[in-house]
């Protein structure tokens, strides 16, 4: 039975993995478009930028791992059809390979304003190690960056650049950051945070086009008229989910691509993990997309005892993370559901945590500043409370 893994980030990586250890003799193989070896995407916003660090910071896995257990990799390579009823696939260069089990690990890709010169140098999202380098290269002390986007790549963003001297304005459209993800009162801290290092900030403020002058983008224009000068800009709304070869070759696609709790698309050959799925949520009685390493590796473990023919793992509580100078934000569980929020430690000394609750007294989910010890307890709390 021959596996084919499209996508090389840690999601494929990941799952490839898991699948050795149990099928110690089946084809793998890993197809990505980029030139790099499975590698983490967390780390490009905070370490790469921050300081020069080897790619085995981010990289999962060294070359040789992947040689020594006969995992393929088929890297700068890209898919340009699925063919679900003959088993195929079709890369850009015209070649066809053949699969028995197929897992979709495509990811995300940055959401764009859809503005005129947003492509034209000066510009950058941050998606990519080769993102990521680019904007390493522009974080110069003294110069001016524009931030487009209050969320978690914008604030690490700018915190790395004000760590590195520069001039730093976020630009916000929404009443508070972090509106999407956090709560009021995480979003107040963050904001006062920034603040003291350093950052400006335009809120309930959005973005009209750039200023270009000689073929680059020198200057943001808001939707007040104001320009904001710029020797770089961030635009950092957002993702989409690349599931566009799983709709034309038939697969359910909503929100990302449709799975169910084995990973298994509606193609039982077929099964997606990572940033480009939409997912069940047992613990929340629905279906959500979520962008971030924990469900990635969930699900290349649902995948792996799925085609391994294993007991399928107990569903775990949705986590993520955000590091933004020395301040480690850390969330368990969803607001699904919640009526009421607490506030518990000190918020003024930076260590402190917001539980959401229900109208039952049950946790639902919890934010944590500094504060791992809420943090742990809150996740162990939701998983047990909430267990099917």
């Amino acid at each position: 039975m021959s596996i084919l893994i499209i996508g090389a980030g840690h999601a494929g990586g990941a799952v490839a993995a898991s699948l050795r250890q149990h099928l110690p003799d089946a084809p793998i193989t890993i197809i990505g478009d980029e030139p790099y070896l499975p590698y983490q995407r967390p780390p490009l916003s905070k370490a790469w930028l921050k300081s020069d660090v080897a790619f085995s910071v981010v990289g999962l896995r060294p070359q040789t791992y992947y040689e020594q257990r006969s995992i393929g990799l088929r890297l700068e390579s890209r898919v340009a059809a699925i063919d679900c009823g003959y088993h195929t696939i079709t890369l850009a260069s015209g070649e066809v390979l053949t699969y028995g089990i197929l897992i979709l690990a495509t990811g995300a890709r940055a959401r764009r304003l859809g503005l005129a010169g947003e492509d034209l140098p000066g510009v950058h999202v941050l998606r990519t190690l080769a993102d990521a380098d680019r904007i390493k290269a522009g974080l110069v002390a003294g110069q001016r960056l524009v931030v487009i986007g209050g969320g978690y790549i914008g604030l690490e963003v700018a915190a790395s650049a004000r760590l590195k001297g520069m001039d730093v304005i976020v630009v916000e459209r929404e009443q508070r950051l972090l509106a999407r993800v956090a709560s009021p009162p995480i979003s107040a801290f963050m904001k006062s945070f920034h603040e003291r290092q350093g950052v400006a900030f335009r809120l309930e403020t959005g973005v009209a086009g750039f200023d270009v002058r000689e073929g680059r983008v020198t200057g943001v224009k808001l939707s007040d008229g104001e320009i904001r000068v710029a020797d770089m800009v961030l635009v950092g709304i957002g993702a989409v989910p690349n599931m566009e070869l799983a709709e034309a070759a038939g697969i359910a696609c909503s929100n990302g691509i449709s799975v169910d709790l084995e990973a298994r698309t509606s193609d039982a050959n077929v099964f997606a993990i990572g940033d480009c799925t939409e997912r069940p949520l047992p613990h929340y009685g629905c279906r959500a997309r979520l962008e971030s390493v924990a469900s990635a590796l969930e699900q290349a473990r649902q995948a792996t005892a799925a085609i391994f023919g294993a007991k399928a793992p107990a569903p775990e509580v949705p986590w993520f993370w955000s590091d933004q100078y020395d301040v480690k934000l850390q969330t368990a569980g969803l607001p699904i559901g919640a009526t009421q929020v607490e506030v518990r430690g000190d918020v003024d000394q930076g260590k402190f945590a917001v539980a959401h609750l229900d109208d039952e007294g049950r946790l639902c989910a919890v934010e944590a500043v500094n504060f791992p010890k809420e943090y742990m307890a809150g996740r162990a709390a939701i998983g047990n409370q909430r267990s099917a």
